[in-house]
């Protein structure tokens, strides 16, 4: 096997070896010494791919933005062209897919978040994007954004365990705000918004199917 190979190998044992301790004992017990000893690692050869516990969440949480990200190309991509509110509804189905982590993977996301202020700052930057997004889109903002903020909420209280809501219950709960048809008569008139003509909410909207959400990619599953 050649180095590189060898040091991907080194580098996806140890990622998993810190799920697995993330798992059984909380992020709080994350070292060096317990990923070495979960991974058959050297010390050496660990700290070769990751020179802080840092160092390690933080790459468990690229791992997780990056499979994230392909959900979010797949869904645009298998949707192009048959929704009102594109950015809204990949942003919600995001949401959805989220708390189908692993919840070792979520404390380890968060974790990383809390170890690094600066990625909290990105976070913050690009949801204002998208937020704007969605604006920019939707018929009624106010509502989009309530839609996309009620997703956001779901899933970061499943992500903080404190969900009251079995997961089982938390399927149609996105089935609805996935569904245009669901909000269509909440929709209110706004006069000469950017973008969209002033009368544009009082005209007779397409209703659109809502789409299936496309399965995460093989690839995408496999990282967890």
């Amino acid at each position: 096997m050649d180095n590189p190979s060898r040091s991907e190998r080194s580098r996806k044992a140890a990622l998993a070896a810190a799920l697995t301790i993330i798992a059984r004992e909380g992020p709080g017990r994350l070292t060096l010494d317990a990923i070495a000893r979960e991974s058959g690692l050297s010390k050496g050869g660990l700290m070769h791919q990751f020179r802080t516990k840092e160092a390690v969440l933080r790459a468990l949480l690229e791992q997780q933005i990056a499979h994230i990200g392909e959900f979010t190309d797949e869904f645009r991509a298998g949707n192009a062209g048959s929704l009102a509110q594109p950015e809204l509804a990949t942003q919600i189905a995001t949401s959805k897919e989220i708390i189908a982590q692993q919840y070792s993977v979520a404390q380890a996301m968060l974790a990383a978040l809390a170890s690094d202020p600066k990625l909290l700052v990105n976070a913050r930057e690009q949801d204002a994007r998208r937020v704007e997004e969605i604006k920019r889109e939707a018929f009624d903002p106010e509502l989009a954004v309530l839609r996309w903020a009620a997703a956001r909420g779901l899933a970061l209280l499943s992500m903080l365990r404190l969900c009251p809501i079995p997961e089982a219950d938390l399927e149609p709960l996105f089935a609805r705000l996935l569904d245009d048809r669901q909000w269509t008569a909440l929709e209110l008139p706004t006069k000469g918004r950017k973008g969209r003509p002033a009368n544009a909410a009082s005209k007779k909207r397409t209703t659109v199917k809502r789409p299936a959400e496309p399965k995460a990619s093989a690839r995408g599953r496999q990282d967890r």
